[in-house]
């Protein structure tokens, strides 16, 4: 048995999400890229390969990845690129897409060989968190004023737009698009490509596939692009959990179980966006507030319901653990790091990193 705390990927959970992403791109015409700052995790490239068409970067060290490991098309993104690290980009990326005027202008003699975009931004979007919020005011995110990109049409072939954030409403989606199309329309009809981004949860359960595949399709043939889409969340939702282990089992008012994982270390997004876990199937007589190991004292999964009171020694398996965990994951307190399991398709459980107290010592210095 492997040892808690562990990441436990699902292939065929993931393969849900695939076979739909794979629908899409059929139907649409439109491509998929993998977003590497969601899920990294590399063990499953392999399997994912087949059903998308690349990865989409925000970093050298994402950019790197992708074209070594995922490999087939690869995209550069950065808000900012540094002098050191462009040319090691360009090396490893078929499209870089930059953020702004400036950062096209500052590179435009090393980055006269590979197809350069630009990202827009429409002032809008789905976010209901303003630190996620890529249209918050003052965002720094992309270039809005249509005269200024008009200016450097010659020097682009298309651009990345990204304004969905946890967004599964293809309603909302569709006015969101049709609001690009009234402030960008002309400099659509000049692009080659144009990437919408991730944040679009198309592989959700009832979601209308067809209409949100009709809808990019006409959007194509409009402007005479080919689309992307950059799923994150929707290449991997509901596809891994985290596995842990009670180890302490106090009352304080409330029955409060401690496990063997953190929050603040192992889903940070919880602890940033003061949301609660996903416990399955969370109903029961016995309630409880399931908390992590760490000293901070806000280190709480949530408040769940169990079938039967928990004791020491009992698992917990955390829901939907996937995006934005491996690749936020840190040495906080010296929390040991979960391990990292894959789940085949027969059922076989295969351990496939563990990671050390080395581990953590050469993560410092």
């Amino acid at each position: 048995m492997l040892q808690t705390p562990y990441y436990l990927i699902d292939k065929s959970g993931l393969l849900r999400n695939l076979e739909k992403i794979a629908y899409v791109r059929e139907r649409s015409g439109a491509k998929a890229l993998l977003a590497l700052k969601c899920f990294a995790t590399w063990c499953v490239f392999d399997f994912m390969r087949d059903y998308m068409d690349g990865t989409t970067s925000s970093s050298l060290n994402e950019v790197r990845l992708g074209h070594e490991r995922f490999g087939k098309e690869t995209h550069a993104y950065s808000v900012a690129y540094a002098d050191y690290e462009i040319d090691e980009v360009i090396s490893h990326a078929d499209k870089i897409i930059f953020n702004s005027i400036s950062q096209l202008e500052r590179f435009a003699d090393k980055s006269t060989g590979i197809v350069r975009g630009l990202r827009l931004n429409p002032q809008v979007s789905s976010s209901s968190f303003d630190l996620a919020d890529p249209a918050r005011p003052f965002s720094r995110l992309g270039e809005w004023d249509v005269a200024k990109v008009e200016r450097i049409m010659d020097r682009i072939s298309g651009f990345m737009i990204h304004n969905n954030c946890e967004n599964a409403d293809f309603d909302l989606f569709d006015r969101m698009l049709g609001d690009i199309e009234a402030k960008f329309g002309s400099l659509l009809k000049q692009a080659e490509w144009v990437s919408l981004g991730g944040g679009i949860h198309f592989t959700g359960e009832d979601y209308p596939l067809d209409r949100f595949a009709d809808r990019l399709k006409a959007f194509s043939e409009t402007y005479g692009v080919q689309v992307y889409l950059e799923p994150g969340e929707a290449s991997i939702t509901k596809s891994t959990t985290l596995e842990t282990t009670v180890l302490d089992t106090l009352f304080n008012g409330k029955n409060l179980a401690i496990v063997d994982a953190s929050i603040e270390a192992h889903m940070l997004d919880l602890l940033i966006y003061r949301e609660s876990a996903k416990v399955s199937p969370n109903e029961g007589d016995h309630p409880y507030m399931i908390c992590g190991k760490s000293c901070l004292a806000g280190d709480i999964f949530g408040e769940f319901r169990f079938p039967n009171e928990l004791k020491t020694g009992d698992r917990v398996s955390i829901q939907d653990a996937a995006g934005y965990t491996m690749v936020k994951k840190n040495w906080f307190n010296g929390v040991k790091m979960p391990a990292i399991a894959m789940k085949e398709l027969d059922g076989t459980i295969v351990p496939v990193r563990e990671f050390t107290y080395q581990d953590y010592e050469q993560s410092l210095s």
